[in-house]
């Protein structure tokens, strides 16, 4: 069974967590972007590391306005003997909520069970799936890491900015792009609409040879200053 994908909402899990036995995602995540990561066991090594590196970004996700939920295949007292361990391994304390899904019904239904990789039971894990969701609770993107693989935060992060930004501007980023560097214009716009936008000086053409002495209302690559920038700042 397929799971969700990128503008699909997101299904919301309610059941336990090793906080709380009536938990409910929709609730938890109000009007705030969600993070949700998905674990295939507790007492996973690589796992390990992922959830205390995103405790310790708790501050990060606060300024972005954005609440992060892990999921594992083991009840609540598994978890919290696991977040335990994450503490003395990482030094980070987790304070979000780990659903439990100890019968599988809730991975099964997000088609994240990967046949290929069994825990002792002979049952199949989780893949290390990302996903992070709009206040809306469509998924934004995606992304799946094999079991061998640690996540980069750092580009959990980045992925938050983007979205975040091209969300409230008529822009998109470029690859590699960080907070405070040059924008795409949004590629619907024409010339026109984006000097309307931007201002008549307010994005650059860059010039390419399929373009050369062609009069075209819309030049498909124009970059523009990241619009969340003051004007000091630029």
């Amino acid at each position: 069974m397929g799971g969700p994908t990128i503008n699909d909402a997101f299904p919301n899990l309610q059941g336990e967590t090793q906080i709380s036995k009536d938990f409910d995602l929709y609730e938890y995540l109000g009007d705030s972007w969600g993070i949700i990561f998905m674990h295939p066991g507790d007492f996973t090594p690589v796992c390990t590391t992922e959830l205390g590196a995103a405790a310790s970004l708790e501050p990060e996700f606060d300024k972005r306005n954005v609440k992060v939920c892990g999921f594992s295949c083991n009840d609540s007292s598994s978890h919290l003997e696991w977040i335990n361990d994450i503490k003395v391994a990482t030094g980070f304390q987790v304070n979000f909520p780990l659903f439990c899904d100890p019968d599988r019904a809730h991975a099964t239904n997000l088609g994240i069970l990967d046949e290929t990789n069994k825990d002792a039971k002979g049952l199949p894990m989780t893949v290390r799936s990302v996903y992070i969701v709009k206040p809306n609770k469509q998924v934004a993107l995606m992304m799946t890491y094999p079991a061998s693989s640690g996540r980069n935060f750092d580009e959990i992060i980045r992925a938050v900015d983007t979205l975040q930004l091209t969300q409230d501007h008529s822009v998109a980023t470029p690859a590699n792009w960080k907070p405070g560097e040059k924008v795409i214009v949004n590629f619907p716009l024409s010339d026109a609409a984006a000097t309307e936008k931007f201002g008549e000086d307010g994005y650059e053409v860059c010039k390419l040879p399929s373009e050369e002495g062609k009069d075209l209302a819309k030049h498909y690559l124009r970059f523009t200053e990241d619009p969340t920038l003051s004007n000091s700042d630029k």
